[in-house]
């Protein structure tokens, strides 16, 4: 059966696998949401294939620029893209002989848009940010299946993607209990399909292991901690003494109970970042090594505003707290935010805290979250080493 179709109305086609309201002529009748289409120019030539979605401003997510005959079997062509997706992981960058958690499917990096697949421990996390991949969520799970067979595999859709792209109630998320997984020989507990993203932040692994290395004989602040990340490892690595901070309890337990399980010393506090370090300057006490992670202050472009002061009031603060000749490393995984404008905060926050900073490092994603080189909103996270003076 053939699949329906959708016709744009611009002669420029773009480069990057979004096509929003403006780019598309509407159907008619419209399609169902979410459906499998085939795109067309604005001389009815064949383009590619793509994810319909009428009630989202992403009109069409590309899924092929290929052959016609690409999607004519979508569950062989999900398999082909989820293999190529899991041998980059496994074979290429040989994840499993440093972790067992690690990102299979990273959205517009692997060319799957609005689908995101982490395996955390024995656990598969489908997490769907488009309407469309939930509609093929049964071929999904079946794939990775073929890939995994032991795996437990659940799924997942965050809140900010149910609303943007109007899903149904889905009803079918399913959730695990608390797992372990293991990373740079660090033992943590994770609550896959849970919590923040799908669980865990796989894309902070080099990171953690990056600012632990410098942490030998320090004392470091891991604020925005979540389940341990930052601090677990720096514990590990022979920091003198290390402070934990977050305001999620639960997570908070999970940090606990995988500093138990590894033998770590961890002062754990259960807090607000802003009070914690408004606290610390009352009563002069300083780190080594402060490390700042928070959430995404600026989840969409409406949200700048807000979102820059709540980065310059935190980093401001955390830089108040770094002894002199100590590091900061301070991180934004927003993705409206780019790094000049992030660096641009953080200098107006130096200014403000009275500190001299100077960067020594940028960091990013780790390599399991792939970004492709003509679609910048891949490269959402963002990580500065800073010399503080």
């Amino acid at each position: 059966m053939p699949l329906p179709r959708v016709q744009l109305i611009v002669d420029d086609i773009t480069s990057g696998p979004w096509l929003y309201g403006r780019h598309v002529r509407q159907p008619s009748p419209e399609l169902d949401r979410g459906c499998l289409v085939e795109v067309l120019d604005r001389q009815q030539r064949f383009v590619g294939h793509g994810l319909y979605n009428p009630a989202s401003d992403i009109r069409v997510r590309f899924l092929s620029r290929g052959r016609r005959s690409d999607l004519l079997r979508p569950r062989e062509f999900l398999l082909k893209k989820l293999k190529a997706a899991d041998r980059l992981r496994r074979h290429t960058l040989r994840l499993p002989e440093v972790t067992d958690a690690y990102r299979i499917v990273h959205a517009e990096g692997d060319d799957l848009s609005g689908l995101i697949v982490d395996k955390l421990g024995d656990v598969i996390v489908c997490q769907y940010h488009a309407l469309g991949f939930w509609r093929l969520r049964e071929e999904v799970e079946w794939a990775m299946r073929e890939l995994y067979p032991l795996a437990t595999v659940i799924h997942s859709v965050p809140k900010s993607a149910r609303n943007r792209e109007a899903f149904p109630d889905t009803g079918e998320q399913r959730e695990t209990d608390p797992r372990w997984i293991r990373e740079n020989s660090v033992d943590y507990l994770v609550a896959p399909g849970r919590d923040h993203k799908t669980g865990w932040f796989c894309d902070q692994r080099d990171n953690r292991l990056r600012v632990a290395g410098l942490a030998a004989g320090r004392t470091v602040l891991d604020l925005c901690c979540n389940a341990g990340g930052f601090s677990l490892q720096a514990a590990r690595l022979g920091a003198s003494a290390v402070d934990a901070v977050d305001l999620d309890e639960k997570v908070l337990a999970r940090a606990q109970a995988s500093a138990e399980r590894g033998g770590a010393t961890i002062d754990f506090h259960h807090a607000d970042a802003f009070h914690f370090l408004r606290d610390l300057r009352s009563n002069s006490r300083q780190f080594q090594i402060v490390v700042v992670d928070p959430h995404k202050f600026v989840p969409t472009k409406t949200h700048l505003r807000e979102g820059l002061k709540s980065y310059l009031d935190l980093n401001a603060l955390a830089l108040e707290a770094v002894k002199p000749g100590g590091l900061l490393a301070t991180f934004s995984c927003s993705g409206s935010l780019d790094l000049p404008g992030f660096l641009g905060v953080l200098f107006q926050a130096a200014r403000r805290a009275h500190r001299d900073i100077r960067v020594l490092e940028i960091l990013g994603a780790a390599a399991d979250h792939p970004q492709r080189p003509d679609f910048a909103k891949s490269r959402y996270l963002k990580g500065v080493i800073l010399a503080v003076d």
